[in-house]
């Protein structure tokens, strides 16, 4: 039996972000494809009345649920012997699935279910989920007490999988029905308590990792231009990220952008500048930087028209993210056209096409992670550290993602891009306060990726008038002692800001995608 989701034309649709807020996305990722089973022991089933059923209503309601959590879902049902393990991972095998769950419905023999995952390579979480948190001692049978040990197998399961070389991960708690099946003696109404709360919030997490894992086999990478030149932490190869998360790497040309500059039409350009209208807020001249102005009209038009050639190359070379630079002769036409960059690579980078600049794709591939789980992603690095709010601000000139900010972001004229070429328009602004973890992607000596999470907390204070996203962020450390561990990991010097604390969710993410992470701050 399997439960698919309907198929879904690419198209640009809303998707309500955390907190309600309204995230535009270009382009759908692909979706991740969860195997599901339930096992029990075959001689059970003619011994035992009803248990056969209420096993496979327990496996229909998680594979249910699980579809709901924008997945495709494949129950195959109950194995039962080693017959229908053997089957059950063909069938898997089949559906190309990226993640099984195994559920622990009541005891079954390891030799049952060792098949499925020999022959599927997926990885697998074992599911203990009880289905009542407390047995009826004085009305429970045998075939009663059988429906709620799904915890008696799995010592078994473990030893079997260890012995066979095969990575398991397993959740505890309670199945979370809203009520009690016919058959049962006991309360199965525990879909309230804390157990199943934190179970389910575990499986969540689960599938979203594997969304991960199954959105960048299929993501286009667009890098255009180079890295800033002497960026040493940035520089990586193609073909190690490739090979160690499944993405492709499209390298572009400036010319190419031109070229859709070049067929972008009034109409296109007005219907942008009515884009940016309703984003951002236009600053006045009131600033401390000398440098910083009210952005000119000439620039407004100019940032509108590059922003409708920015989506257009997304478009025509279908990408799922981009890294960029551009450091060109003074006066030529290039430096103008990158001039306008800043607004069109945020305005993508709420779309769901993350933008990263200075040439980092490993943090526009951080920026990804962070947009597929829905929680944002902005470019980071450190600003400057205030020791009276015992914060570090952090932020950067570049992009920013506009659907986690803290209110409309402002548009600034710079008279210069700071160690760059050329002048234009840039966004001062910074992440809402509340939750927050930081993701950076790194790369160690040995050519291999390496993530570092940190959870923190976003303030709201005051910040400079320069036309730079900026977020005050407060630490579980005093910030001495926080940049002493996390410099010690030998990190990029960008980041990316998602909203919420997601620590456990990326660990999960790495550890599907076998990358090394190190968790901060705790």
């Amino acid at each position: 039996m399997a439960v698919k989701n309907k198929r879904r034309h690419r198209r640009m649709k809303v998707k309500q972000c955390e907190k309600g807020e309204a995230e535009m996305k270009l382009k759908e990722t692909k979706k991740a494809k969860i195997g599901i089973y339930t096992m029990g022991l075959k001689a059970y089933w003619a011994q035992f009345a009803g248990l056969h059923e209420r096993m496979m209503e327990y496996g229909n309601f998680i594979a249910e649920k699980i579809e709901k959590m924008d997945v495709e879902v494949f129950f195959y049902g109950l194995v039962d012997c080693e017959e229908e393990g053997r089957k059950c991972g063909e069938y898997f095998n089949g559906k190309g699935v990226d993640l099984i769950f195994a559920h622990a419905g009541t005891y079954v023999t390891s030799a049952s279910v060792l098949p499925v995952h020999q022959i599927c390579s997926a990885p697998v979480v074992i599911l203990n989920l009880q289905p009542t948190a407390q047995i009826n001692y004085l009305k429970t049978s045998t075939g009663e007490w059988l429906a709620h040990c799904g915890a008696c197998p799995v010592p078994e399961l473990a030893n079997a999988f260890n012995r066979a070389g095969i990575i398991y991960r397993c959740i505890n708690g309670l199945l979370g029905l809203d009520h009690t099946p016919e058959i049962s003696v006991t309360d199965e109404n525990t879909a309230d308590r804390p157990e199943a709360k934190k179970a389910w919030k575990e499986i969540g997490e689960w599938v979203q990792a594997a969304s991960v894992k199954a959105a960048l086999r299929y993501c286009r990478f667009g890098f255009l231009g180079n890295n800033y030149s002497g960026m040493l932490d940035l520089y990586s190869d193609y073909t190690m990220l490739q090979a160690q998360t499944g993405i492709h790497i499209e390298v572009l040309e400036m010319c190419d952008l031109n070229r859709m500059l070049e067929a972008v039409t009034e109409e296109e350009a007005e219907e942008k500048k009515r884009e940016i209208e309703e984003f951002f807020v236009v600053s006045d001249d009131v600033s401390a930087d000398p440098l910083a102005k009210k952005p000119t009209p000439e620039q407004l038009e100019w940032s509108a028209r590059v922003a409708a050639a920015q989506e257009k190359m997304v478009k025509e070379y279908d990408l799922d993210g981009l890294a960029y630079y551009y450091h060109g002769a003074p006066g030529g036409d290039y430096e103008k056209l990158q001039s306008g960059f800043i607004v069109g690579h945020s305005l993508l980078t709420a779309k769901g096409i993350p933008c990263a600049g200075e040439g980092d794709l490993k943090t526009a591939l951080a920026m990804k992670i962070c947009d597929i789980v829905g929680k944002g992603g902005s470019f980071c690095e450190i600003v400057a550290t205030d020791y009276i709010e015992g914060t570090i601000l952090l932020g950067h000139d570049g992009p920013f993602h506009l659907a986690i900010a803290q209110g409309k972001p402002l548009l600034r004229g710079l008279g210069v891009y700071h160690g760059k070429q050329g002048t234009g328009v840039s966004v001062e602004a910074k992440v809402r306060t509340g939750e927050i973890t930081n993701l950076g992607c790194t790369q160690t000596v040995d050519g291999r990726l390496k993530f570092i999470i940190t959870e923190a907390e976003a303030t709201d204070a005051q910040i400079m008038t320069i036309g730079n996203t900026q977020t005050h962020v407060k630490f579980k450390k005093d910030p001495d002692s926080y940049m002493d561990e996390w410099f010690a990991e030998a990190p990029t010097h960008h980041f990316a800001m998602s909203v919420g604390h997601n620590g456990r969710l990326f660990e999960k993410v790495f550890d599907l995608l076998d990358i090394p992470c190190v968790t901060l701050n705790k």
